[in-house]
């Protein structure tokens, strides 16, 4: 899985010519995003970019994340990145992350990217659960999750680690035999 696209959006992997956008998406973002995701700071450049895209290329190899780049419909503007990640093999469940640079934000993207992963996670990989845990207080992530028709099933405590202190988190999930009518829901709306 390297790509799903959409009217409007497309979700691919990242390519090494990526990296210049990639790090100045993430320095325009530090505000909204750098707030949640300690990975996104002032000083991120190229090379952290292109050391992410190793990542995530080594993930899809190996089957344990499949990272994207959420691209505008031709691929050449990055929007943001999203992914499923954490990937349990016992147990056939994953997380579902996104995040939306600053100025692309409130534009529906978020939910539109987790709906296409979300979708692929269960019809292409076959996972039984996927989650979708956000920081309390990230009114944005905790908003996409409840747009896609994620339920939400505890605040839990000391469950993420935001600025290096652990926090309270909103874990949501979308399980499979929820799934199909939600997306035709969503789809119609």
């Amino acid at each position: 899985m390297k790509k799903i696209t959409a009217p409007g959006i497309c979700l691919r992997a990242y390519e090494a010519d990526d990296a210049d956008m990639f790090a100045a998406v993430v320095r325009e973002s530090v505000a909204s995003v750098g707030r949640w995701m300690s990975w996104c700071h002032a000083d991120f450049n190229s090379d952290n970019a292109r050391e992410w895209f190793a990542v995530c290329d080594k993930g899809r190899e190996e089957g344990t994340a499949y990272e994207f780049g959420i691209f505008s419909e031709d691929g050449k503007e990055l929007l943001g990145g999203a992914g499923l990640n954490m990937i349990s093999k016992l147990h056939n469940y994953c997380n579902l992350g996104y995040w939306i640079r600053q100025s692309a934000q409130g534009r529906g993207i978020a939910s539109q990217a987790a709906i296409l992963l979300a979708d692929a996670g269960f019809k292409q990989l076959g996972f039984y659960r996927i989650e979708i845990v956000a920081a309390e207080g990230n009114v944005a992530s905790i908003a996409v999750a409840k747009k896609v028709g994620a339920q939400l099933e505890c605040m839990a405590r000391n469950r993420l680690v935001v600025g290096g202190v652990p926090v309270t988190a909103a874990v949501h999930a979308l399980l499979p035999q929820d799934w199909h009518a939600e997306l035709n829901y969503l789809v119609q709306k």
